[in-house]
């Protein structure tokens, strides 16, 4: 077991439904460019930038980022900054994962609070990769749900350990 037993996100112990994932190289840091340091050049909003903003979140089992366990992936980000809009597909490791729609909504957070308020969000599990994918898809897109879900104390400590930074 990972960890020391249990799950590594401290969610009802027992055993992990994906005791050995695959782990993924990591990419490297953005170069910044001239552009982008230039303060008077308005800085537009790309899928580099959100996937830089999701891919250290902490899977909720594994003491790995999504980046590691290919959860995520810059290729599933997509991003219109005129239109304010911002599409994330993310894949669960296995297609029966328990933790889908924590994973999601630790990725819709970690965007609401990073970005502007004018972007309209969509979070989803990327077509044909879960087995629940349709049910945790519609919980990800409902707004009050999501709310709820983050007024709930003990969910949202388990959403801030997945954003939190591991040192």
């Amino acid at each position: 077991m990972v960890g020391g037993g249990g799950s590594g996100g401290g969610l009802g112990g027992g055993l992990l439904e994906n005791a050995n994932p695959l782990i993924y190289e990591r990419s490297g840091e953005r170069p910044v460019t001239a552009g982008e340091e230039d303060e008077d050049v308005p800085d537009s909003i790309d899928a580099r930038e959100i996937f830089d903003l999701i891919r250290s979140i902490n899977d909720p089992e594994h003491p790995l980022t999504l980046e590691e366990l290919n959860v995520v992936e810059q290729v599933r980000v997509q991003v219109s900054d005129p239109e304010s809009t911002v599409a994330v597909a993310f894949t669960p490791t296995i297609p029966h994962c328990s933790m889908a729609t924590l994973i999601g909504l630790s990725i819709k957070v970690k965007l609401l609070r990073s970005l502007p308020q004018r972007f309209k969000m969509d979070v989803h599990i990327t077509p044909g990769t879960h087995a629940s994918e349709h049910a945790v898809n519609k919980q990800l897109a409902d707004k009050e749900r999501v709310a709820a879900a983050l007024e709930n104390t003990h969910l949202l400590e388990v959403v801030n350990q997945c954003l939190s930074s591991r040192s």
